[in-house]
């Protein structure tokens, strides 16, 4: 505690003093970096704890019994959505105020090189003739999760990608456009047969055989594309802030040890560092991933086997 900044301290009592209302423990326990800020940082809660303290308290709201109230991860949900479609908007105005054949500059040309790039080597490459229907839809994947990813970067933030429910929303998304863009685009024969495979040349018992046994696998396969999606996209942004906060967390165990806390605390702020620009690597990879893989499985379902 006396290692912090003066004008941290208050905050940090005020929150340890708050913390029955929002995580349980009984008034007056001491400060807990896990239960009042790695927690508050990871999970989701009713209300949204700000800067110095302030707090939004969101109202609740239920209709035909189902609770339909805004939490911390839809606000952060919301506050991405709305930073992404400004970034992209302004800067798509840049570059249509630049004329054809003019290269925008700064942001603006950073944010078309990733349209060039998305266009050439995710969607043409990985969906083939007709992929510039799902090009909107990717791009909207890519630019909504590395927003949502970044948020989890800024102090006072929260990763709303580090919540399993919006991760999976995601892949449902991502599974119905893909399923439902195949079986417009094969034909109820041709989706059929991405189900029920049989190898050519296989007859008679054989057959049987097969279809007995790829059809479940092709079923279980449909099902576990969209599930990798959702995991690989909530373990990766979860276990990065945990490391983050766990490394800082050495601050307050070591405290009270006179003779390294002053190393300690200079080591653990170093790792801290070289570990937020690892995971704003990640943060772009992880985003890059999840729209990648989804135009390969949109890819796929575009044609027969």
């Amino acid at each position: 505690m006396r290692l912090l900044p003066a004008g941290l301290r208050p905050w940090i009592a005020s929150r340890g003093q708050s913390a029955p209302q929002d995580h349980g423990p009984s008034s007056g326990q001491d400060f807990d970096l896990g239960r009042d800020v790695l927690a508050d940082h990871i999970l989701n809660s009713p209300d949204y704890h700000g800067l110095f303290g302030t707090a939004i308290h969101f109202p609740r709201w239920e209709l035909w019994g189902i609770d339909l109230s805004i939490d911390k991860h839809t606000f952060l949900l919301l506050v991405a959505a709305v930073l992404a479609t400004t970034a992209v908007v302004w800067a798509a105005r840049v570059v249509a105020r630049a004329g054809p054949g003019q290269a925008p500059s700064g942001f603006a040309n950073a944010v078309e090189a990733m349209f060039v790039f998305f266009r050439d080597d995710v969607c043409k490459s990985n969906i083939g003739p007709g992929y510039q229907r799902f090009l909107p839809f990717v791009l909207t994947l890519f630019f909504f999760i590395l927003s949502m990813n970044l948020l989890g970067l800024v102090p006072w933030g929260g990763s709303a990608t580090g919540n399993l429910s919006v991760t999976a929303a995601l892949a449902v998304v991502t599974f119905l456009v893909t399923e439902i863009s195949g079986a417009l685009k094969l034909g109820p024969r041709g989706y059929m047969r991405t189900i029920f495979f049989v190898p050519e040349g296989v007859g008679g018992a054989g057959r049987v055989f097969m279809l007995a046994l790829m059809a479940p696998i092709e079923l279980l396969g449909k099902i576990t594309k969209p599930l990798a999606l959702a995991i690989r996209l909530f373990a990766n942004m979860t276990a990065g802030h945990m490391l983050i906060f766990t490394v800082l967390g050495l601050v307050f165990v070591f405290a009270e040890w006179a003779g390294v806390r002053w190393f300690v605390a200079g080591a653990s702020f170093g790792m801290v560092v070289a570990f937020l620009l690892m995971e704003l690597l990640i943060a772009v990879i992880q985003a890059y991933v999840f729209a990648m893989l989804s135009a390969v499985f949109i890819g796929m379902m575009q044609h027969e086997h």
